[in-house]
């Protein structure tokens, strides 16, 4: 068994955030498409989990919204790399938005409880297309950017995504609150249209392959087997590629049961309590990756550091759990997402680094892949359990954390030493040429 070739370097320098956007125009633009969609996005969040809530009251209901959010994309994922790999990803990226902007005004005709089964199916259609639309972007960033602007630039837009999920939580649950559920889908729809535009203006280079023979179903399967065997060949891709999988397995479950809370908190406005605690997430996820890039210590450290992180997110909601005031459950889901911010752009830097251009959608849509379905097992295993009264909320967090913490030590004892045990290795064949 191989190890991947070191090419984690340790840039001399590294471009600021003003430099990348003022200087690197095609970038500028793949960021400014994010601003625009994640926006729109987070704003449909709040409302669904709202109409969901308003028409069902099941906690199980809004689990399965989670999980329509999460198993097609999980599904769809593999294809999704293959197609990221093979085809132009500019005209991947804006075909999917413009999917995206018609799918979501199908939910403008949601409007009694007979009707949410079509949040369901819609939701689904959405994430397909997103699933065909994130691994296009994740790979695209290493081809519009320079070495030394591809940390900034994964900070950057972790950033941008977490600030996004803040505003967008804080002023969707306002907004929902204030013209109701159906203008904010309009709005979303807009705003996929908006970045289908900035992505036109784009110019993406991309080294592809010839397709091979024969169907795209069959190739894709050939294909996506090829991905997974290179991902087990060279187990510092595979490994790293578990990391926001190894967050999921706790995480999953937490993320779902703070809508649950953030409804509880606040039940006459349920909208507010929602948007209130999921801000507070995304300034978290915000805050984590520019602490981590202004700090950022060398790259053999970043496994242990990952492993610590989960670890932390456990701990935290292990309080939030006992709480019941927002002055401090915001502060402390802030400092619990945090860490997964920061564990996020470590993961997406090392297996950027170490996946070669042609390989790099399959190895995005794989993590994609086990991410999700161990996030939809996660989800429904949490539902379940709230649905039949088997726990209630409060222990059904404290469960989860615990299932966090559990991880993160398991992560520290095994994945965190292979790769220090590699990297000894790695120094020592560097010394001996």
């Amino acid at each position: 068994m191989s190890l991947a070739a070191p090419t984690e370097l340790e840039p001399a320098s590294r471009s600021g955030y003003v430099e990348l956007v003022r200087t690197n125009v095609h970038f500028r633009r793949l960021w400014f498409a994010d601003i625009a969609s994640n926006l729109g996005d987070w704003f449909n969040v709040i409302a669904i989990y709202t109409l969901v809530e308003r028409l069902t009251g099941s906690p199980l209901a809004l689990g399965l919204v989670f999980i329509t959010k999460s198993l097609p994309f999980a599904l769809a994922s593999p294809l999704a790399g293959l197609v990221a790999d093979r085809f132009n990803r500019r005209r991947l990226m804006i075909a999917a938005d413009l999917a995206r902007a018609l799918v979501v005004l199908g939910l403008l005709f949601v409007r009694e409880p007979a009707d949410v089964v079509w949040i369901y199916v819609l939701g689904a259609l959405q994430m397909i297309f997103s699933a065909a639309f994130i691994p296009a972007r994740a790979a695209s960033i290493p081809n519009v950017t320079t070495p030394r602007e591809l940390l900034t630039a994964n900070a950057l837009s972790a950033a941008t995504w977490s600030v996004l999920l803040a505003l967008g939580a804080a002023l969707g649950g306002f907004v929902t609150d204030w013209i109701g559920t159906h203008a904010v889908f309009v709005i979303d729809s807009a705003t996929y249209l908006t970045s289908a535009f900035f992505i036109w203006r784009t110019v993406i280079p991309q080294t592809t392959e010839e397709p091979p023979a024969g169907s795209l179903v069959r190739v894709a399967a050939r294909q996506v087997v090829q991905g997974w065997t290179h991902m087990w060949r060279e187990p510092r891709i595979g490994r790293i590629a578990l990391t926001k999988t190894a967050w999921a397995i706790g995480g999953g479950g937490l993320v779902y049961m703070l809508a649950l809370f953030g409804q509880r908190l606040l039940p006459a406005t349920p909208s507010l309590g929602i948007g209130w605690l999921y801000a507070a997430r995304g300034l978290g996820t915000g805050l984590g990756p520019i602490v981590m890039r202004a700090t950022a210590p060398p790259r053999r450290y970043w496994p242990r550091l990952i492993g610590l992180g989960i670890v932390f997110t456990g701990v935290a909601y292990c309080f939030v759990a006992r709480l019941s005031a927002l002055w401090i459950l915001c502060p402390l889901v802030t400092l619990a997402h945090a860490t997964s911010g920061a564990n996020w752009v470590a993961s997406t830097v090392l297996l950027q680094e170490r996946t070669v251009d042609r390989f790099r959608g399959r190895v995005f849509a794989t993590e994609w892949l086990t991410l999700t379905l161990v996030d939809s097992a996660a989800i429904i295993a949490a539902s379940l359990l709230l649905e039949s009264s088997t726990l209630t909320l409060r222990q059904g967090i404290t469960a989860f954390a615990v299932l966090q913490i559990v991880t993160g030590l398991v992560w520290l004892a095994t994945i965190a030493r292979r790769e220090a045990a590699d990297d000894r290795r790695l120094e020592a064949a560097v010394e001996d040429r």
